[in-house]
C-alpha cells in the first residue's frame, strides 16, 4: 500500500528538502497539511459510526467548502458582497443543523455540537505540527549550504557584520560575555491544552520528522503512516476539555516538562553553534572550547511565585515548587553521570589521571571508608575514573550504577556530604575534564564531560530562579496592619489572612534560601507607583527574616532580595524614571545597591500598558522608560537590568523576539535582558530542540546586534536602514502619534460606558471560568451586587482574549488608523516620514509590522456576528460601528506605511498560513456563536460548556493567539 508520503522520485524530495526559494521550499509543507487532514479525515469516519444521521466528517466537509467560497467571494471585492452574505448566511444553517442537540449519547459520548467543534479544533492541532516541522524543516536546510549568507537573527550573520566594521575575535568574545538572555516561563492562563494531549502532539511530531528521512523503503514509511493513523487516533480519543482547572502544581508540571522535552538537550547544541558561529567568521588556531564560552542563557519561572491576584499561590506552594525544580534537576544529573559512568572506563593502566584528580579522589575514598564503605574501590584500583564519577553521584544524592554498587561493596552507610553549591560540582567536574586533557582524553573531555559542565554552568543546583510577585497595594495593607498591631516583636492582635499570608511567603523565603540562596532573588512588585512601593518590600522581608543584603557564608553566595517595581499603566510607565531616582538617590537604599554590586532590575508590562492607552502609546511609553530609565541608571551610578513582561499576542506586547530586542533604545542596554515566555508560546519555542535552540539564538544575536550596533558603526551618519538610532524628527512624530492615539483609545474604549458592556456582551470571556485554562482567576476582583463590574476588573489576559476569540482584535490596532490618518493629514511630509520610519526605524517598523499581522487576523464579517449578541441594538451599532471604522481606518494607513497593495504582502509565509487556516476557523467561530446565543438565551448543560469551550480551544489553535 503507498503511504500519502510516497515521493514520485526520491532526487526530487532530496531537492525539495535542500530548496532555498520557490514552490519546492514549501512544497513539504503542503503535503503534510494534505496527509495529515486525510489522515483526520479517516479518523473522523471511524470515530462517527454511531451518529444516527450523519457523520462528523461530512459536517466538516460541507462547512469546510462554504467557508471557502464565503472567503473568495469576499475576496473579490463589494460588488459581491450579496453572494458573500448568502454563503455566510448558508454556513449558519449548516452549524445551526450539524449541532443538533446538547443531549450526551450512549455511555456519556459528547453532543454532536462539541465533536463538530473538536474536528476543526483537531485540524489545527495537526496543521500546527505540520507547520512547526517545516519550520525545523527549513532550520536544518539553512544550514546544509555554507556559501549561502547567514540569515540576520542567527549569530554567524552577526558575528559577520562585526567583523565587516572591524571587531576582532577577542573583542567579539568580550561583547559576547556581556550578553545574558533570561527567559522566564509564567503560567498565565493562555496555554489551552492538557498536559496528556502536549505529550502526543510530541509523539506525532516525532512521527512527521521521521518522515522527513530520505530514503525511507516503503515498508518502514507505510509503518510510519500506520504510527501517525494511531497518534491520531489517541488524541482524538482523548479529552481536550479538563474537567477541572488546573492546579498551580499541574502548572508547575508543565513547564517543567519543557526542560526534559528539550532544554536540556538544547543548551549543549546552542553553545556548539555559538562556537561554530565564532570560528566561521572568526577563524582560530584551534576549534573554540564549549568550556570556553561564556554563559549567554538561563532561565526563570514565575509560576510558583507569582501570587499576585491569584489566591491558589502560597508559601507551601512556593517551597513546592522549588523542590520540584531541584528534584528534576537533579535526576537529570544523576542520568547524564550514569551516562558518563557507562563511557568512560579508563583505566590508569592504560592512561593516568591527574595528580588533582588523585588527590580528590583519596580524600573522597577516605571520607567513604570512616563511614562504613571500608572496601569501597578495592575491587577497581584502576578505574579512577569511574571512582570520582561514583563519589560526585553520592554527593549528589544519588546511588552509583548497579554493577558498581554492588561491586564497590556500597553500604547504605556510604555517603559523602552533598553539594552546598554549584562550584562544588563543577570543581568535581572541572578536574575530571583537564585530567582527561592532560592525559590524551580530550576528545573524551570534549564529547562527554564539556556538555555536562555547561548544563551544570548554566542550570547550578536550582534549575531556574523562581521569582516572587505581589500587588503593591498588598504590601501596603500589610505594613499598615503589622505596623500598628506590632509592639517589641510581639503581635498584638490575630493578623487577617492577607497579611498572615504576605509575612508567611516571606518566612518561606528566608527559609528557601537556607538551602539554595540563589533560587530566589527578585521580588516583583505589580502596581508600582512610588519609591515607598520598594521599600515596604524590604521592610517586611526583613521582618520575615530574610537577608535582603545577601553576601557569602558557609561556602555558598546569597544575592539577596532585590525588589523589582513593575511599571504597568501609562502613567506609572510615564513616573518610572522619577520614582526609580527618589529610590535609587535615597539613603536608606544606596548601601543595598553597594551590596547588589550596583544592579537593580526594573520590569515594564506590556499588557496593561496596552489595555491601559492602545498599542501605540503603550509601544512608545515603554520605549521611553526604558531609554529614560537607563538615563537615571548612569546618573545614579546604577547598572539596569531590564525586565520585559511582554505576553503571547500582539496586543500583549508580542511578536518576532529579535525585532523588538533589535528595537531597544540606542546606547540603552546593557547586554542582560530577561522576559517573559508566556501560555502557548511556550510550546511554540521550546517544544522540540531543533526551536529552542533557533529561538535562544535568536534572542542571543539580538542582544549582540543591540550592545554592538554594527549597522551604526559601518554608517555614522544613522540615515542607513535599521542602525538602531533614533532623529529628531522621528521622535516628534511617534510622540504626536502617541498623543493622538491615546486621546483617542480613551475617548472611545477606556472612557467609553458602552465598551464593558459590549465586550461583556459580544465576547466569550464570560466563558474563561468554564474553559479552565489557568489556575488564575480572570478578575484582579470580584463584583458584588454593591458594585458595578468595569474594565478595571479585568485582567489584560481576558481582555485581550475577549477580542481575538470574537475576530475583533481591538486592542491590537485601535487608535493606530486615527493617529496616522491625523499625522498624515496635519503634515504635507507626513506620509514621506512615516515611510522612512518604516524602512530605517526599528520600533516604528517592528509596530506597524505586529499591527499587520493582527488585522490580518481580524474578520469583521465574523464580528458582526458576535455583536449580534448584545442586547442592546442601539448600543450594539453604536460601538460595532465605531469598530469596523477604525479597522478599516488602520488597514487603509498600514497598506500606505507599507506600501503595500493588500496586508502581508511582503510575509508570504504568514499570508499562506492565515489564508490555509480561515476556512477552518470560521466555522468555528459560527459554532461558537451558536452556542453562546443559546446560552444567552437560558439554555444551560455542563454539555454546552464543554462545547463552548471547544470552540475557544479550536479558535485558539487556528489563530496562534489566545490572550
Amino acid at each position: 500500500m503507498s503511504s500519502f508520503w510516497s515521493p514520485a522520485s526520491w532526487s526530487e524530495r532530496l531537492a525539495e528538502l535542500e530548496a532555498r526559494t520557490g514552490e519546492a521550499k514549501q512544497a513539504p509543507l503542503r503535503r503534510d497539511v494534505r496527509s495529515l487532514g486525510a489522515l483526520l479525515g479517516q479518523v473522523l469516519r471511524e470515530q462517527s459510526r454511531d451518529l444516527p444521521n450523519h457523520s462528523i466528517f461530512d459536517a466538516v466537509e460541507n462547512l469546510r467548502r462554504t467557508a471557502i467560497a464565503r472567503r473568495e467571494a469576499d475576496a473579490k471585492g463589494p460588488a459581491h458582497d450579496p453572494e458573500a452574505q448568502r454563503l455566510l448566511d448558508e454556513a449558519l444553517d449548516q452549524v445551526h443543523q450539524a449541532a443538533g442537540d446538547l443531549q450526551t449519547g450512549e455511555h456519556g459520548r459528547p453532543s454532536a455540537a462539541y465533536r463538530l467543534a473538536r474536528a476543526f479544533a483537531f485540524y489545527f492541532e495537526l496543521i500546527n505540527l505540520a507547520e512547526t516541522n517545516h519550520r525545523k524543516r527549513r532550520r536544518r536546510a539553512s544550514l546544509l549550504d555554507e556559501s549561502t549568507p547567514p540569515q540576520r537573527g542567527s549569530l554567524q550573520g552577526t558575528f559577520r557584520r562585526l567583523k565587516a566594521v572591524g571587531v576582532t575575535r577577542a573583542e567579539a568574545l568580550k561583547l559576547l560575555q556581556r550578553v545574558c538572555v533570561t527567559a522566564v516561563f509564567t503560567a498565565h492562563p493562555t496555554e489551552v491544552a492538557r498536559r496528556s494531549v502536549m505529550f502526543k502532539r510530541r509523539r506525532i511530531s516525532d512521527l512527521l520528522a521521521a518522515l522527513d528521512v530520505a530514503p525511507l523503503p516503503a515498508n518502514e514509511m507505510e509503518a510510519l503512516e500506520s504510527a501517525l493513523l494511531a497518534e491520531i487516533t489517541a488524541l482524538w480519543q482523548t479529552d481536550d476539555v479538563r474537567s477541572e482547572r488546573p492546579t498551580v502544581r499541574d502548572e508547575i508540571r508543565m513547564a517543567l516538562d519543557y526542560y526534559e522535552a528539550s532544554i536540556f538537550e538544547t543548551i549543549p547544541v546552542l553553545y556548539a553553534e555559538i562556537a561554530h558561529a565564532l570560528d566561521a567568521e572568526y577563524p582560530a588556531k584551534r576549534p573554540t572550547r564549549l568550556s570556553e564560552l561564556p554563559i549567554v542563557a538561563t532561565f526563570g519561572s514565575w509560576i510558583g511565585g507569582d501570587r499576585d491576584g491569584n489566591p491558589f499561590v502560597t508559601a507551601s506552594t512556593t517551597e513546592e515548587a522549588m523542590a520540584m525544580a531541584r528534584g528534576l534537576l537533579r535526576e537529570h544529573y544523576l542520568g547524564r553521570l550514569s551516562l558518563l559512568f557507562e563511557q568512560l572506563a579508563s583505566s590508569t593502566r592504560q592512561a593516568p589521571i591527574s595528580a588533582a584528580l588523585h588527590t580528590r579522589l583519596e580524600q573522597y575514598l577516605a571520607q567513604l571508608r570512616s563511614s562504613g564503605a571500608h572496601s569501597f574501590g578495592d575491587r577497581f584500583p584502576h578505574e579512577a575514573v569511574r571512582l570520582h564519577l561514583a563519589c560526585v553521584t553520592l554527593r549528589l544524592g544519588g546511588t552509583p550504577p548497579t554493577t558498581m554498587h554492588r561491586n564497590l561493596s556500597l553500604t547504605s552507610r556510604a555517603t559523602l556530604p552533598e553539594y552546598r553549591s554549584a562550584d562544588e560540582l563543577l570543581n568535581d567536574l572541572t578536574l575530571l575534564r583537564d585530567s582527561l586533557e592532560e592525559n590524551r582524553g580530550e576528545r573524551l573531555a570534549e564529547l562527554y564531560v564539556d556538555p555536562l559542565l555547561l548544563t551544570v554552568r548554566t542550570f547550578g543546583l536550582h534549575l531556574q530562579t523562581l521569582d516572587i510577585r505581589q500587588h503593591a497595594r498588598v504590601h501596603a495593607a500589610a505594613v499598615e496592619e503589622l505596623s500598628a498591631s506590632t509592639s517589641s516583636q510581639q503581635m498584638a492582635t490575630p493578623l487577617s489572612k492577607e497579611t498572615a499570608e504576605v509575612l508567611s511567603t516571606f518566612r518561606a523565603i528566608a527559609e528557601l534560601k537556607q538551602s539554595s540562596p540563589i533560587a530566589i532573588r527578585q521580588y516583583v512588585i505589580s502596581g508600582a507607583s512610588e519609591a515607598e512601593d520598594a521599600l515596604r518590600v524590604l521592610w517586611l522581608a526583613r521582618m520575615g527574616n530574610v537577608n535582603v543584603e545577601g553576601g557569602d557564608a558557609d561556602g555558598r553566595h546569597d544575592p539577596g532580595l532585590q525588589p523589582v517595581p513593575l511599571f504597568e499603566s501609562i502613567e506609572d510607565l510615564q513616573q518610572a524614571p522619577r520614582i526609580c531616582r527618589e529610590l535609587w538617590s535615597s539613603e536608606l537604599y544606596k548601601p543595598l545597591l553597594k551590596a547588589w554590586g550596583g544592579t537593580q532590575e526594573v520590569m515594564l508590562g506590556y499588557s496593561d500598558s496596552n489595555k491601559d492607552g492602545g498599542m501605540i502609546a503603550s509601544t512608545w511609553e515603554i520605549w521611553k522608560a526604558h531609554r529614560a530609565l537607563h538615563e537615571v541608571a548612569r546618573e545614579c551610578g546604577v547598572t539596569l537590568r531590564l525586565f520585559h513582561g511582554r505576553g503571547g499576542t500582539v496586543g500583549r506586547g508580542g511578536g518576532p523576539t529579535h525585532r523588538s530586542i533589535y528595537a531597544q533604545p540606542f546606547d540603552s542596554f546593557t547586554g542582560e535582558l530577561r522576559l517573559t515566555e508566556q501560555g502557548e508560546v511556550l510550546n511554540w519555542k521550546y517544544s522540540d530542540v531543533v526551536l529552542a535552540e533557533r529561538n535562544l539564538e535568536l534572542m542571543i544575536a539580538a542582544s549582540l546586534d543591540a550592545i554592538a550596533r554594527p549597522d551604526k558603526k559601518a554608517n555614522p551618519d544613522c540615515q542607513a536602514h535599521l542602525t538602531g538610532e533614533i532623529l529628531p524628527a522621528w521622535e516628534a512624530a511617534f510622540d504626536e502619534l502617541s498623543a493622538s492615539s491615546f486621546s483617542f483609545y480613551k475617548q472611545h474604549i477606556i472612557d467609553n460606558p458602552d465598551i464593558f458592556t459590549y465586550f461583556d456582551q459580544a465576547t466569550p470571556v464570560a466563558e474563561l471560568e468554564h474553559a479552565r485554562i489557568g489556575s488564575r482567576p480572570a478578575k484582579r476582583v470580584d463584583a458584588s451586587a454593591t458594585k458595578q463590574r468595569s474594565l478595571a476588573d479585568l485582567r489584560a489576559i481576558p481582555w485581550v482574549f475577549g477580542w481575538m476569540q470574537s475576530r475583533h482584535v481591538v486592542p491590537a490596532y485601535f487608535g493606530v488608523g486615527h493617529a496616522i490618518e491625523s499625522f498624515i493629514a496635519k503634515h504635507e511630509d507626513g506620509l514621506a516620514l512615516l515611510q522612512q520610519m518604516m524602512r530605517s526605524f526599528p520600533l516604528f517598523l517592528d509596530m506597524i509590522r505586529n499591527v499587520e499581522m493582527a488585522l490580518a487576523k481580524a474578520d469583521f464579517g465574523i464580528a458582526r456576528l458576535y455583536a449580534g449578541l448584545v442586547e442592546d441594538e442601539a448600543l450594539r451599532e453604536r460601538v460595532f460601528s465605531n469598530l469596523e471604522a477604525e479597522f478599516d481606518r488602520t488597514e487603509r494607513m498600514v497598506l500606505a506605511v507599507t506600501g503595500q497593495t493588500e496586508l502581508l504582502e511582503r510575509n508570504a509565509v504568514l499570508s499562506n498560513s492565515i489564508r490555509l487556516r480561515n476556512p477552518y476557523v470560521d466555522p468555528l467561530s459560527l459554532l461558537q456563536v451558536e452556542l453562546l446565543r443559546r446560552k444567552r438565551a437560558g439554555e444551560r448543560s455542563e454539555e454546552l460548556d464543554r462545547a463552548i469551550t471547544a470552540t475557544i480551544n479550536g479558535i485558539s489553535a487556528g489563530l496562534r493567539n489566545t490572550g
